[in-house]
């Protein structure tokens, strides 16, 4: 058992920080910006909440976040009252948010100052991976420490791994998050050709899906769509943000995106139509009003 912090108590972070309790048996304080958010975390799954990041952080071996971006990174880490305040040497910082590789980078350095250490951990797997203790976590760190982090990690994950030095979870996130774009798009234009066509889109999706079209997205959410439910995963104000990090990076590294680019502006036209918290799988509903 392991002294744990967890920062950030939203929608993904409050189930793992559960998990690190209950499935982990970690002792663990919980801070939020929401006082409330944190008090309802500690009636549930019990341990301690604290008044701030440095509080929270103060004795701890490992300290997660789960924020909303870079910006909300630095304010809970070195901001006044952040945990770096107090971060002790040796102990793990793991973060959860889906941020730049930059502010990753940045942050590794600032824990290597106080002989700490740094591990940018995104995720990928929704609210439902989060709460099912199923999620798909890209780490960016020295192997010695991802070796001391991942049985911890491990109690709300199905798959951890390790893709580099720090900054590497980040960028493979963001190649996460490319190639749901795109295939998103696909699907969506396919359901919306297969009506149109006058098909059976039930029995379309019962043969493709188990051939070279298959993928998750199509198993779990072409049933939604075809309803026009769109309140289930990952919402679109989310997607934008990262397609921003995304795309600020390839402007930096010279990387070719079209495809992302233009899906990108598709969320931004569903975001027009009033869906900023639908779920991703809402481009549909975008074909749907064009055609109209």
């Amino acid at each position: 058992m392991a002294n744990v912090t967890f920062i950030g108590l939203g929608v993904m972070g409050f189930p793992m920080a559960g998990h690190l309790s209950t499935k982990g048996g970690h002792k663990v304080t919980v801070y939020n910006r929401t006082a409330a958010r944190a008090e309802a975390w500690v009636e549930k799954f019990g341990g301690q909440r604290a008044e701030t990041p440095a509080e929270a952080a103060e004795g701890a071996d490992f300290v997660f976040a789960c924020v909303g971006n870079d910006d909300d990174l630095r304010a809970v880490t070195t901001g006044p009252g952040g945990a770096f305040e107090t971060l002790a040497a040796d102990a793990v910082f793991i973060d959860n948010t889906t941020a730049s590789a930059e502010v990753a980078r940045e942050l590794d350095a600032a824990a290597r100052a106080r002989g700490a250490h740094f591990i940018d951990a995104p995720v990928s797997g929704g609210q439902a991976g989060a709460e099912n203790g199923v999620l798909t976590v890209m780490c960016g760190g020295d192997e010695a420490v991802f070796a001391r982090a991942e049985p911890v990690i491990s109690a709300y994950a199905r798959m951890v791994g390790l893709m580099g030095p720090a900054g590497s979870g980040q960028l493979t996130k963001m190649v996460n998050q490319i190639c749901i774009a795109g295939l998103v798009q696909g699907l969506a234009e396919g359901l919306h050709f297969g009506a149109k066509a006058g098909l059976d889109i039930e029995r379309v999706v019962e043969v493709i899906s188990k051939g070279a079209a298959g993928s998750w997205q199509m198993e779990n959410r072409h049933k939604t769509m075809k309803d026009g439910r769109y309140d289930f995963g990952f919402a679109v104000d989310w997607m934008r943000k990262d397609l921003d990090i995304v795309l600020t990076e390839a402007r930096r590294n010279g990387a070719t995106l079209p495809v992302t680019a233009l899906v990108d502006q598709f969320y931004g036209e569903v975001q027009a139509m009033g869906g900023g918290r639908w779920d991703t799988s809402s481009l549909l509903a975008r074909l749907e009003k064009a055609k109209r």
